[in-house]
């Protein structure tokens, strides 16, 4: 099965972040810290294409090297996308948050233990792995749809980031194990909700998300299975008697292999 040019070396786990811990996967943040500190390549003709070239390979060995840190493989032909991704979104203005509406907040001691929001109906790109463990999947997942971001669609085109980029988990039970089944899923940019590109790879799928009232709560850190248990125990304790079931949502925001990346847990309300 094609893995969308992402392999991994080893087990998984939760580390702070640091190019020798283990952790997650690899975002913008890791290529745009990369390509703000590199010079620009001046001339013109076959000068300017090698140099083009040259920042290619650099930027390639770059989230190879991170991502070596992090027990993931990146694959040559992961090239071109991670090009486009940096080229496309230098900073933040660049990223499209998924909209909502904000319906009640609790606080504690001025502690957010949770909102509810309300999140229209709208079209997701969405694939499912079934990998040895879960960070596995999430990386395989999240490599494929950021080659359908950057090309492999059929517009042939760029089609823009939005946040967050989130990854449907299923637990046991006791919440207590988190199964290998995991979707990774990106919001398609409101210019192209009403008609969606179609993907290349037909493992990722075009999915019309009913509108969905969600309850969040904001935690800081890694996103590995130990933790992620953690987050929907505490939120569950929060939640005074609001039904849990057995599959939620974890919303990525920042940089996965940053100490302090912004992440939140979902909790999908019952209908």
């Amino acid at each position: 099965m094609d893995r969308g040019g992402c392999q991994m070396s080893g087990g998984g786990g939760g580390g702070d972040g640091g190019p020798d811990q283990p952790g997650g996967m690899i975002s913008l943040e890791d290529l745009e810290s990369f390509s703000e500190e590199q010079p620009s390549d001046s001339g013109n003709g076959s000068l300017e294409e090698e140099g083009e070239a040259m920042e290619d390979d650099r930027l390639l060995q770059y989230w190879q090297d991170v991502a070596r840190g992090h027990q993931v493989e990146v694959a040559q032909e992961m090239a071109e996308p991670i090009q486009q991704l940096t080229s496309n979104n230098q900073g933040r203005s660049g990223r499209e948050q998924i909209p909502f509406t904000l319906l009640a907040r609790k606080e504690k001691c001025g502690e957010v233990l949770y909102e509810k929001r309300q999140y229209e109906k709208g079209h997701w790109a969405c694939v499912t792995m079934r990998e040895e463990t879960y960070e596995q999947s999430i990386c395989y997942g999240f490599m494929k749809l950021m080659r359908y971001i950057c090309q492999q669609n059929s517009l042939d085109n760029y089609l823009g980031m939005t946040l967050p980029i989130v990854t449907v988990v299923h637990t046991n039970e006791n919440h207590t194990v988190i199964s290998n089944d995991v979707t990774v899923a990106y919001f398609l940019p409101i210019e192209h909700q009403a008609q969606p590109p179609q993907p290349h790879d037909n493992e990722i799928g075009i999915e019309v998300w009913p509108a969905t009232t969600v309850y969040t709560r904001p935690f800081t850190g890694p996103t590995n299975e130990v933790t992620i248990v953690n987050q929907i125990n505490a939120m569950a304790e929060g939640l005074d008697g609001v039904t849990v079931n057995d599959q939620f949502i974890v919303a990525g925001y920042t940089n996965p292999a940053h100490v302090n990346r912004q992440n939140e847990i979902w909790f999908l309300e019952r209908c």
